[in-house]
């Protein structure tokens, strides 16, 4: 059970270092903005368990994971939302605003949080889970898989509550918020081309 629990804690450890980036450039996006830490944190928990509940279901047999050519397709989602806040970013630069609040209001109003959307970029993300899990999952009996996937659900909510805490950091929180109108939809452009690429070129 102990080697068990270990195992889980390093797989998860290893395949969502890329998951705490992401997260903290959503709490940054999300800052001064009602509901962002439980809008993410439920988005987390759907897009991460509807991930595992699909690996769980292909590891048993009961499904069978979609074609290899579908599945890299996936990268679209976060290409689609990060070209979308670039272009929202650019469309606005060129505005003059006196009233920094008003600014600040105007550029949280453009670029909203949902939990819908959340979980779409961490199913998107789960390529990495995928390819390590089910491998896993296929070779361990059924108590050690359900073990599995305690630990892992157990884990989102630390990884969650780190990245706000690195985002709280007011260094760290000012350079977010210098940068991440640049950030945000840099790294969902990228997540989605290397989805993209990892899938149809690998």
């Amino acid at each position: 059970m102990l080697l068990t629990i270990t195992q889980a804690i390093v797989l998860f450890a290893a395949t969502n270092i890329d998951h705490l980036l992401v997260l903290t450039l959503l709490f940054a996006h999300g800052a001064h903005r009602a509901h962002t830490f439980r809008q993410i944190m439920l988005g987390q928990y759907i897009g991460f368990g509807a991930m595992l509940g699909v690996i769980t279901l292909a590891a048993f047999g009961i499904i069978r994971l979609l074609p290899p050519w579908i599945a890299p397709w996936f990268g679209l989602i976060p290409l689609f939302i990060g070209v979308r806040a670039a272009w929202k970013t650019w469309r606005s630069s060129g505005e003059d605003d006196d009233d920094e609040l008003g600014e600040v209001a105007e550029r949280i109003e453009g670029k909203p949080l949902s939990v819908a959307l959340i979980a779409a970029i961490t199913f998107a993300n789960g390529g990495d889970e995928i390819g390590v899990y089910l491998p896993v999952f296929v070779q361990a009996e059924p108590w050690q898989i359900a073990v599995y996937l305690i630990v892992f659900l157990l884990l989102v909510t630390p990884v969650v509550h780190l990245a706000r805490f690195i985002t709280s950091r007011k260094p760290i929180a000012e350079a977010l918020e210098r940068w991440e109108t640049v950030l945000f939809p840099a790294v969902l452009i990228a997540l989605g081309i290397i989805i993209l690429a990892t899938g149809l070129i690998g």
